[in-house]
């Protein structure tokens, strides 16, 4: 079966991408240590590479609407892996700002793509798939974890590592481009055809609005979850890293079962309760008296965030299918400037009010987006109605 076909490829895609993530994120320190750049210096680093992250996302999506998402999905694929090997031969802070520059870039084309390529299949699927693709691309950062943590103890050299991810990376790729979807006549953009800009309605806002303040959510998560833990609840550093992972274990967990839900119930009354249950997780931690009652907080706030923001991407590719690029670009660029900011903004508060109190503004985030997203998402269960009949 073609879609079955299509669907392992892109699941292979999404894996590959969260590999490819996080073989560079388990090697930071040792690619801190070798360009000798300094905190401050590698926090301006990781703002480049999130910057050309939305750069690369906003092309990306043009070019999907030009080409289909296959084409894009695969030449992407490709230089990610390439540039993997980047940050592993950099020697100085130059040279790392270059080879992230590259990487994020490439990055977020691929991104934008393999949601786009996402959507198609859902769409041929006639029933929620989408939650399953990021489950994969969670897996693909876990395996990273493991496989580039043993790596790194037993003394491998950085730059060999990142090769070898790089090969793998460009195996993967060329293994799944046979399968992936072309575009359907019609859905790409001919060459010399004008076609008018498409307009930022009132729902590509709200579904903007909602990518945002999930993925805001979720970026507090990544980066204070263990902070909040070690600081607020006085649990060592070894308890506290188990807040971090608890959320990125239910995370993974309830995307992989997600699409069974959101079938059963519609993708609107799934993100209005999921986003409830993330805020009530994230005010038991705010609230927790001791480091078990906030493990078990953060636990109850990824499976609150899991399956959201999957769907808000899936209404997106779907408003237009020759403008999927585009709409999927504006959706998870403004949703990743959320996962950028929310650590920030958090940190920036905390000037004033206590890290638990700073936590309201997640809160309030994932109670607006319980709010909000039935009227953004009941058009995508109309649509998957429709595929389906």
């Amino acid at each position: 079966m073609p879609t079955s076909a299509a669907r392992k490829s892109t699941f292979a895609i999404f894996a590959l991408n969260g590999f490819l993530l996080g073989m560079w994120v388990v090697h930071i320190p040792e690619i801190r240590e070798r360009t000798g750049a300094s905190t401050a210096t590698l926090g301006y680093l990781l703002l480049l590479l999130g910057g050309t992250a939305l750069l690369g996302m906003q092309v990306g999506g043009r070019l999907i609407d030009r080409f289909g998402s296959r084409v894009v999905v695969v030449v992407a694929g490709l230089a990610l892996s390439a540039f993997l090997v980047g940050p592993g031969l950099a020697t100085s802070t130059l040279g790392l700002a270059v080879a992230l520059g590259f990487l994020g870039a490439f990055n977020g084309v691929i991104d934008v793509a393999q949601n786009a390529q996402a959507v198609e299949v859902e769409r041929l699927y006639g029933r929620p798939i989408i939650s399953g693709f990021h489950a994969f691309f969670s897996l693909g950062g876990l395996i990273a974890a493991v496989v580039g943590g043993g790596l790194i103890a037993l003394d491998t050299d950085v730059r060999l590592t990142l090769a070898g991810a790089a090969v793998l990376g460009i195996l993967v790729t060329l293994a799944a481009m046979p399968a992936l979807l072309r575009p359907s006549p019609g859905t790409t953009r001919e060459r010399g055809t004008p076609r008018a800009p498409a307009p930022w309605t009132l729902r590509v806002v709200v579904l903007s609005l909602l990518a945002f303040v999930l993925l805001l959510s979720e970026g507090v998560a990544y980066d204070w979850s263990t902070v909040h833990l070690h600081d607020s609840l006085d649990a060592s550093k070894t308890v506290a890293a188990w807040a971090f992972g608890a959320f990125s274990i239910t995370m993974t967990l309830v995307r992989l079962v997600a699409d069974r839900i959101v079938a059963r119930i519609g993708a609107a009354a799934y993100v209005q309760r999921a986003a409830l249950v993330g805020a009530a997780g994230l005010l038991g931690a705010a609230l927790a008296p001791n480091a078990a009652v906030g493990i078990a907080a953060w636990a109850v706030f990824g499976v609150g965030l899991a399956g959201c923001v999957p769907q808000f991407f899936s209404a997106a590719g779907n408003i237009d299918p020759a403008a999927a690029g585009t709409y999927l670009a504006r959706v998870t660029g403004t949703g990743y400037l959320g996962l950028l900011a929310g650590p920030a903004i958090i940190g920036i508060l905390t000037n004033w009010v206590s890290l638990t109190t700073a936590f309201a503004v997640p809160i309030v985030g994932c109670l607006l987006a319980g709010v909000l997203a039935p009227s953004a998402l009941r058009r995508q269960e109309d649509v998957r109605g429709t595929t389906a009949g």
